[in-house]
């Protein structure tokens, strides 16, 4: 079967009424995007932009366990051991992808059921109606696998209030709803059961006319309560003060934060504290998202990455051998290394984002 053919079956495009709807369609992978489903996402979203009878995009995940765990790491993790360049060829379009939702002129309704996490926050988070139910699990686990937060995951939490955002991206933790509102991942609360009524009324009516009536309180979230803690101890410098602070507070929460830490790739770690540290500087998405293009290019060709596949991925051992294997070892080369330039022709270029647009609805 053909890319083309593939991503047919695998991204569902449909009009109903004055909505249109797209439909990651690979439920046994978790709705994991792949290359061509990036491309025929945003191939929709051109026709639907010059349609005037499509008001409005829906974008939602087929099956019962959520909308998109990710990219398709298997494929990664092949690519990184041969040395391609597939990988950041997916990049490169999928990041344009986030900035064009960010940008999209049309309201832009992300159902954030069940887990969204990686590629899927990249596929949701960015659009101007973000909506989390009972059932969601927001991540950006990419710590975890030697890789480091992109799809503009490193814009948004930098945005998040206080440190919220530097505990999410280092140690990957997975949120529920009112969490992902708190961290301003999303911005309404809807049960789950009430999703297919909602896409019904948005195919008849606008979304500001019809949000309200299915807009619930979300159960109670984890975060608000650990905000002194996790403020003052993510506001060091780095990653192995950060460490020391969560062991100093005597709090049985934070310790285990320390020790989620510690089992993370370490230079993972070092270099998604200098992304986001560099991104509440950088200025509109665009910007962050050609500095997550260095980063993610720079990691395709890291230890760390096939192996943190690898362990958590392709044999589930569960014990990735991290090089180097702690964080003294990681120096400030080893980092910034992870941010030069990558040469004529290889950069990505977004343009000038200017400033975030007003909902548009």
């Amino acid at each position: 079967m053909r890319d083309t053919d593939a991503a047919q079956d695998e991204v569902l495009l449909a009009v109903e009424g004055r909505a249109g709807h797209i439909t990651l369609n690979r439920p046994k992978a978790l709705n994991a995007l792949s290359h061509p489903m990036v491309l025929r996402i945003g191939e929709a979203l051109t026709a639907w932009e010059r349609d005037p009878s499509v008001q409005t995009v829906v974008i939602s995940g087929a099956g019962e366990r959520g909308l998109c765990a990710g990219g398709d790491i298997r494929a990664i993790h092949a690519d990184a051991r041969a040395g391609g360049h597939a990988s950041a060829d997916f990049w490169r379009d999928e990041y344009r992808l986030n900035a064009r939702i960010a940008r999209y002129p049309k309201p832009y309704v992300a159902f954030m059921d069940g887990i969204v996490m990686g590629g899927g926050v990249g596929v949701s988070a960015h659009g101007s109606v973000r909506i989390v139910t009972e059932r969601s699990r927001v991540a950006m686990p990419e710590t975890g696998i030697g890789f480091v937060p992109d799809v503009g995951g490193t814009y948004l939490l930098a945005l998040a209030p206080g440190e919220l955002g530097t505990h999410l991206a280092l140690t990957g933790a997975a949120i529920g709803p009112a969490d992902a509102l708190l961290a301003g991942l999303a911005d309404h609360f809807v049960p789950s059961d009430r999703l297919g009524a909602l896409a019904a009324d948005l195919a008849l009516s606008p979304v500001r006319e019809v949000l309200a009536r299915y807009v619930a309180p979300p159960p109670p979230g984890e975060l608000a309560g650990h905000r002194a803690w996790i403020d003052t101890c993510y506001a060091a410098d780095t990653v192995e003060e950060i460490v020391d602070r969560l062991l100093a507070t005597g709090l049985t929460a934070a310790k285990e934060t320390a020790d989620t830490l510690v089992a993370r790739s370490p230079t993972a770690l070092k270099v998604t504290l200098a992304a986001l540290r560099r991104a509440r500087d950088l200025g509109p998405l665009e910007r962050v998202l050609e500095q997550e293009y260095r980063v993610s290019c720079a990691a395709l060709a890291s230890a760390d990455l096939v192996e943190g596949i690898r362990a958590q991925v392709v044999d589930k051992d569960r014990e990735p051998r991290w090089s180097p294997a702690t964080l003294a070892e990681v120096t400030e080369a080893d980092v910034a290394r992870y941010f030069a330039p990558l040469g004529e022709g290889r950069e990505l270029r977004l343009g000038d984002g200017g400033s975030p647009q007003e909902a548009p609805w």
